[in-house]
């Protein structure tokens, strides 16, 4: 799920991060998904087994909301309009609630396999030990 980001590159770099938020804000607004009233982590798509699973991870009250948010803004889009400018996402609203849980579930899934592989040998009872 996760793709390679520049994130931590820019972030280190001040006078490259200074140059890039408002690039980023502007994009974020250009995008148009908040004036559908949804929230960046609403644009992941469900197809994998690690979103699937993450999605059941989410607290209720945050599963309910999302599902509300993707109805709404599906029907704005039907009826061809934005949501008044008091029920569109703000910036400040706009955070990322799927991509912890999902990045904890990758995490899991690397410590699996790592684990999955290893390989143990055992120590033979004909054996002397060496101290």
């Amino acid at each position: 799920m996760s793709a390679p980001s520049l994130t931590g590159f820019i972030m280190k770099r001040p006078w490259l991060k200074q140059w890039m938020i408002p690039i980023s804000k502007w994009y974020a607004d250009a995008a148009g998904y908040r004036k559908l009233g949804l929230r960046v982590d609403d644009l992941i798509p469900e197809e994998s087994e690690t979103v699937m699973l993450a999605l059941k991870r989410l607290p209720p009250k945050e599963a309910y909301d999302r599902v509300f948010r993707l109805r709404r803004a599906f029907q704005c889009s039907l009826s061809h309009q934005l949501l008044p400018k008091d029920q569109q996402t703000k910036p400040e609203e706009d955070y990322l609630y799927l991509t912890p849980i999902i990045k904890q579930i990758e995490q899991e899934s690397r410590e699996r396999g790592d684990l999955d592989s290893m390989v143990v040998n055992k120590k033979k009872k004909d054996e002397p030990q060496n101290h």
